[in-house]
């Protein structure tokens, strides 16, 4: 892998360290009652997105740092073939001991379909643990979680759409078009009832960043989350409208996923998220 300086107007983003949202705070009375009863499941309308870019077999490495440059993980992420379905994985693992780990299964025959995705989110990093299995072929999902110091277990079967993106969201956008007004998907959070909600992607127009003193051109994708009816137009008065996450995708050639600023969690603070390259000698135990 490659590392990157970005280039911005306020000046260079050196090297830092996938959704969207997946789970609702705990908040207060009113506010949970109120995202209680406006996110129960409805209908939702998206759209399979067709395959431009087979996924293939890869290892990459990333670094999860916060916006001014403190380093706080290191990831890897997996995919390989397993028979007519590929697996990802993608872990971080935090220098406090908090550990992201999400694998995910999906296919990939004409249009991304996600088959299963299991999502682990503990340690100090995480004020609420995260522990969700989503097995998209019989809708059954499954969150652990505590309640009062007790371990608890809500499973839930639900009709998921095929544009469910949970784990797939980098596959998803390398394959949409810079030209593309608006594309729009499935997302499932929990905490702990499960919900649907839509993802609006957006192209945002290009930025410009370097590697090994060269340009190149990445697209800037914005997700939303949308609440839609009555909670989309109170969430964000009562504070709980989750925030945008961008991701920047470069297109020369084959696209590749550069960077994400996001939220690994509602109400969370906003970290960075890079491709990473090897460090020797000295430098492996320097943050930078």
């Amino acid at each position: 892998m490659i590392c990157t300086e970005w280039e911005h107007k306020n000046g260079r983003y050196h090297p830092t360290g996938r959704s969207a949202t997946n789970r609702v705070p705990r908040i207060g009375i009113w506010p949970w009652l109120l995202i209680t009863v406006l996110l129960q499941p409805g209908p939702l309308s998206a759209e399979s997105i067709p395959v431009r870019y087979p996924e293939g077999t890869i290892h990459g490495f990333l670094a999860l740092r916060t916006l001014d440059g403190k380093l706080l993980a290191g990831g890897d992420l997996t995919e390989v073939h397993r028979g007519n379905q590929m697996v990802s994985r993608l872990v971080f693992r935090f220098k406090d001991g908090s550990v992201d780990d999400e694998r995910t299964v999906f296919s990939q025959r004409g249009t991304f379909r996600l088959i299963s995705d299991h999502h682990i989110q503990k340690g100090p990093s995480f004020p609420h643990p995260t522990n969700v299995l989503i097995n998209a072929a019989t809708g059954q999902v499954t969150v652990y979680y505590r309640d009062k110091d007790r371990e608890k277990v809500e499973t839930d079967h639900l009709d998921l759409p095929p544009d469910l993106a949970n784990g797939i969201l980098i596959n998803i956008m390398k394959n949409i078009s810079p030209d593309t007004k608006e594309t729009k998907v499935s997302y499932l959070g929990a905490d702990p009832k499960p919900r649907l909600v839509h993802l609006s992607i957006r192209p945002s127009g290009e930025e410009t960043f370097s590697v090994a003193g060269v340009r190149h051109k990445a697209t800037l994708f914005t997700l939303k989350v949308e609440l839609g009816g009555m909670a989309g137009m109170i969430a964000p008065l009562i504070g709980k409208q989750p925030a945008d996450t961008k991701v920047w995708v470069v297109g020369e050639g084959a696209p590749a996923f550069v960077r994400a600023d996001e939220a690994l969690y509602v109400g969370g603070p906003i970290w960075t998220i890079q491709i990473t390259g090897p460090e020797w000698g000295r430098a492996s135990h320097s943050d930078h």
